[in-house]
């Protein structure tokens, strides 16, 4: 899937975690800002979400996914990128 830059209004900063993009992981994609805003309003997405969903530029345009809304989300989620608390074991 070929990542597209997806505009804000007035060129502001949106702020991802992994937990916050994850409330998205179920939403109805593709989607307009305005599904997924109603999907973050109805499933009680937290704050952080709906500001930054908030802050897309208001098009008719097709989000394809979380990884057009934050492109490094892809990479969160492979098992290798988070430290596993487990592998300290090995060392006592």
């Amino acid at each position: 899937m070929k990542n597209k830059k997806i505009k804000t209004e007035g060129n502001k900063f949106m702020f991802w975690t992994p937990e916050l993009a994850q409330t998205l992981e179920e939403a109805p994609w593709p989607s307009t800002k305005e599904e997924l805003l109603d999907y973050a309003n109805r499933t009680g997405c937290p704050q952080e979400v709906l500001n930054n969903l908030e802050e897309l530029e208001t098009t008719d345009e097709l989000i394809e996914s979380i990884e057009d809304l934050w492109p490094e989300y892809e990479d969160m989620t492979n098992e290798e990128y988070f430290y596993d608390d487990d592998d300290d074991e090995q060392y006592y």
